[in-house]
């Protein structure tokens, strides 16, 4: 007997609107519509934090073939507001799965929409910029839900980082990286083992929506790891005695968090800092910066990136909407390292004087390339 579907649809605020058939969750769910090119990675993707209140499209045409496992989780839950398939595979073939994506995203009330063109969609968003966007499987009237769209909050000015933060400090527990099973060479293998041996750096990091593996990766380079909330104060970090300080990823837009900005500006000079994605906005503010919204943001495992010092191409993870202005940042003080080769935004920089480096990108992966996992080694040794 064939399963009865429910159909769905999705719309934009410009009117666009795209007819499917719904799974995971029913009912109406509002967010921004964005769009990641990764081919693989979906468990990552739905609960990476940073993708609190948007709407994600897959441009990988088939998703949910592998399941869902317990072990590459990104956070306790899924973070997203909907999710867009050209087509879910309702069947799951493989020994880590303990649940399809269907059935996870109903359990974590989580919208999805399939069977929609997902390339017409992503060419639409290229276009014209990212949108807000509802995905509704009880009111399938288009006029009704492209108003309730241009209606629906936007996620500009809005502090979405206390969404996703932890509620208190804790210390993170997690056995080290098998890099061995991982397949990674003999040299890889031999540069852990010579972090491990280091032991015992005692590092901090603030909580804006940190995905699980930056934690496992600094454990993994024999770290002792504590996680505080976007809400900590600059002495409440320092009185934890650190050695370093990790600034994590997030979502949304960076100017609406002043009050983080306001604790990394007390924290600059003060110890080593590293920062990824919506750490590195916040000491690009910090520094007396600014930041800007991206017409369609950087999202996949697939971004060209120059490490300018030796001019060597990375590709590499990204989630961002936002960015730093290259030409806001203090002249003098600040050298910019990284670029994006597809649209020439700054990815990456370190100051002059201090202890301090950060790229826009994601360089403990999970999902996608590891070609920047030698910033967490440069971490360590300023340690």
């Amino acid at each position: 007997m064939k399963a009865k579907t429910k159909k769905a649809m999705l719309a934009l605020e410009d009117g666009l609107v795209f007819e499917g058939i719904g799974f995971g969750a029913g009912g109406e769910y509002f967010g921004e519509s964005v769009f990641n090119t990764s081919i693989t990675g979906y468990q990552e993707i739905l609960t990476d934090p940073s993708y609190c209140g948007q709407i994600v499209a897959m441009t990988y045409p088939m998703i949910g073939n592998y399941g869902i496992n317990e072990e590459d989780m990104e956070s306790v839950k899924p973070r997203v507001s909907g999710f867009v398939v050209k087509e879910y595979s309702k069947i799951v073939s493989n020994w880590r799965a303990n649940i399809s994506l269907g059935k996870y995203l109903e359990k974590n009330n989580i919208i999805g929409i399939e069977g929609i063109d997902t390339r017409m969609l992503v060419k639409h968003l290229r276009t014209f910029g990212a949108k807000k966007a509802v995905i509704s499987t009880v009111d399938l009237d288009k006029k009704r839900l492209i108003k309730k769209a241009k209606d629906s909050p936007s996620i500009v000015g809005v502090d979405m980082v206390e969404k996703v933060t932890c509620k208190k400090a804790y210390a993170w527990h997690e056995p080290l990286y098998d890099y061995e099973k991982e397949g990674k060479g003999e040299e890889q293998l031999q540069l852990f083992e010579d972090q491990r041996k280091r032991k015992n750096h005692n590092v901090v990091v603030l909580d804006c929506g940190a995905k699980y593996n930056i934690m496992r990766y600094l454990v993994s380079m024999g770290c002792r790891v504590t996680v505080v909330p976007a809400s900590a104060k600059a002495d409440e970090i320092l009185a934890l005695n650190p050695d370093g300080i990790m600034l994590s990823n997030g979502p949304g837009d960076p100017e609406a968090v002043p009050y983080v900005v306001d604790t990394v500006r007390k924290l600059i000079g003060k110890k080593p800092i590293f920062g990824i994605c919506l750490g590195h906005q916040m000491l690009g503010l910090a520094l007396g910066g600014k930041t800007f919204k991206l017409k369609f943001g950087h999202r996949g495992g697939n971004q060209p990136v120059m490490h300018l010092p030796n001019r060597k191409v990375e590709i590499t993870s990204q989630n961002h909407g936002f960015c730093v202005d290259t030409d806001s940042l203090p002249k003098g003080d600040v050298e910019v390292t990284h670029i994006n080769l597809n649209d020439n935004t700054v990815e990456g920089f370190k100051h002059i004087k201090y202890p301090l480096f950060c790229v826009q990108y994601h360089p403990e992966a999970s999902p996608g390339p590891h070609d920047a996992e030698y910033l967490f080694k440069q971490f360590i040794e300023s340690m």
